[in-house]
């Protein structure tokens, strides 16, 4: 069986140490490198199956680093966990607006790491079917192509904002909880708080515009994509 290939850009080589123990444990392929400028390198030679990135690096600092991964068309589909210190709220909301697929926080327990990394892989696997398209109205996504249209232009969406609003426009009309948006979409036990799935329904609509007029809050219990015609 093919070893998945993990990238782990990190400066502390105590702590890359600790973490390709784990992950060589569960079977992964692990290389790594200290910069962004390095983990560059690496990728042209070999890409990885799974990027996990520190936000405090010198040069090149992870947030820049990921947004320039996910502006690039040989690299935006390699999935990212950011692994950092920075605890903060906005320094989630930061790593995600750029294309982060996760956000952990250290210290972590190994076995949250190898469930959140086997969850993004996993989701990032499962899109790989038949071409399917869903529309509803104006908006338009393609399963295949991993693309979202609305009025026929593009709308940029990170991975884990495409997989929401596939979720809710597949089972449009029913109201899905918090928590099993969480599930589905992360694809591990959460340890934390479903905040991490509001703030991303936030981004979703921020970058729908009018589009999302569908898009409902249920007060306590989670969101619904709205299955009744509007009138114009």
């Amino acid at each position: 069986m093919i070893k998945e290939k993990i990238l782990i850009v990190e400066d502390d080589q105590d702590f890359v140490n600790l973490v390709r123990d784990i992950l060589l444990r569960e079977n992964f392929s692990v290389i790594s490198a200290s910069s962004a400028e390095d983990a560059i390198r690496k990728i042209r030679k070999s890409k990885p199956g799974l990027i996990l990135l520190d936000l405090l690096l010198p040069g090149i600092d992870g947030v820049e680093f990921c947004k320039k991964l996910k502006q690039d068309k040989g690299t935006k589909q390699i999935p990212v966990i950011m692994l950092t210190s920075k605890r903060a709220e906005s320094d989630m909301v930061t790593g995600l607006e750029v294309g982060a697929d996760d956000y952990l926080t250290k210290p972590f327990r190994p076995r949250e790491l190898v469930a959140r990394v086997r969850a993004v892989l996993r989701r990032i696997r499962d899109h790989d079917e038949p071409v399917k398209v869903l529309a509803w109205g104006e908006l338009q996504i393609n399963i295949d192509k991993h693309t979202v249209l609305v009025k026929g232009r593009h709308i940029d969406l990170t991975p884990n904002e495409f997989d929401l609003l596939h979720l809710l426009l597949k089972r449009r009309g029913e109201v899905l909880s918090r928590d099993f948006l969480m599930q589905s979409i992360w694809g591990y036990e959460y340890f934390g708080t479903t905040r991490t799935v509001d703030m991303t329904v936030a981004r979703l609509r921020r970058k729908l515009g009018e589009a999302a007029q569908q898009i409902e809050t249920v007060e306590g219990v989670g969101y619904r994509f709205n299955d009744e015609e509007t009138e114009s």
